[in-house]
């Protein structure tokens, strides 16, 4: 694999005053691909503390390189974006996350670059701002409470995504199935359209039109041939459900003429054709009639 730009992208901390966001941004560069990390008069921490906040970062944690002044951390840079909130005259060319990846990685082709970040309670003092590039400003809400971790996170977000060094890769579904085919699909709508008519859903709408409003849909979603399945099963048991219910003398007259129907064209010589009743049903019931059934004496 040819070696990232982004090994040319050092990352700057200004006086970090507490060693868990030295952590995080640890964590941050391991994860984005970064591996160039420069402390300016940071406070005391441990290396092994450092590695607990972000697991398996040694590499990065080893080479970690303390300075006294900021022009000796960015004296090998050829351009330097400082990360700030504070509201600057416009001296400075300003940028978000995004565009700064653009100018970063244009000038990392020809050495060096490096985003810095500042102090946890008041952020870069103008000293590091005049020896920035350009200033970065993270877009918020009015209330910009970002910790340095966060917005380092952004930073290196936007560059590995721009460095197209996003490598990991998403493992398929456990069971995914490959598209459905032609056949499929067309057995699926006629199952789905004879479950509606089934219900009499047509009988107040345009059928073919609800039919072709149906095929976007499904379309739109682009299921698997499993979800297919799902689909036109579903509709089967519509239809099984009404078929138990003519069976047993309980769906109402529009599902039972239907059923009649259907029966008959199955007949040869397109006589009705006779079903023995079930045994349960030649008994009489003192229970009164369903709800929808046919009532002699009325």
């Amino acid at each position: 694999m040819p070696e990232s730009i982004l090994k040319n992208v050092a990352v700057v901390l200004y006086e970090s005053q507490d060693s868990i966001n030295i952590g995080g941004v640890v964590r941050s560069m391991k994860n984005m691909g970064a591996s160039d990390l420069r402390l300016i008069r940071p406070c005391v921490y441990d290396p092994n503390r450092i590695e607990q906040v972000a697991h398996d970062t040694r590499d990065i944690v080893e080479k970690i390189r303390h300075f006294d002044t900021i022009d000796a951390a960015l004296a090998d840079c050829v351009y330097v974006v400082g990360y700030s909130g504070r509201r600057q005259a416009a001296r400075w060319a300003r940028h978000t996350p995004r565009s700064a990846a653009v100018d970063l990685l244009e000038h990392a082709q020809a050495g060096k670059v490096a985003i810095m970040f500042g102090r946890e309670d008041h952020g870069l003092p103008n000293e590091a701002l005049d020896r920035s590039h350009a200033i970065c400003t993270i877009p918020t809400t009015e209330h910009f409470s970002l910790n340095v971790a966060q917005a380092c996170l952004l930073g290196l977000y936007e560059l590995h995504l721009l460095a197209g060094d996003n490598t990991k890769k998403l493992s398929a579904p456990r069971h995914a199935a490959g598209s459905p085919q032609k056949a499929q699909v067309e057995r699926t709508f006629a199952d789905m359209e004879a479950a509606l008519s089934a219900i009499a859903y047509f009988k107040t709408r345009n059928q073919e039109l609800i039919m072709r409003a149906f095929r976007s849909m499904v379309f739109r979603a682009n299921p698997d041939s499993r979800e297919m399945l799902m689909l036109r099963t579903a509709s089967i048991e519509v239809l099984r459900t009404i078929e138990r219910e003519v069976r047993h003398g309980r769906a109402g007259g529009a599902a039972r003429t239907r059923c009649r129907r259907r029966d008959r064209d199955r007949t040869p010589g397109g006589r009705p054709g006779r079903r023995p009743l079930p045994a349960a049903a030649s008994r009489p019931s003192k229970r009164p009639p369903p709800v929808g059934a046919d009532h002699e004496n009325e």
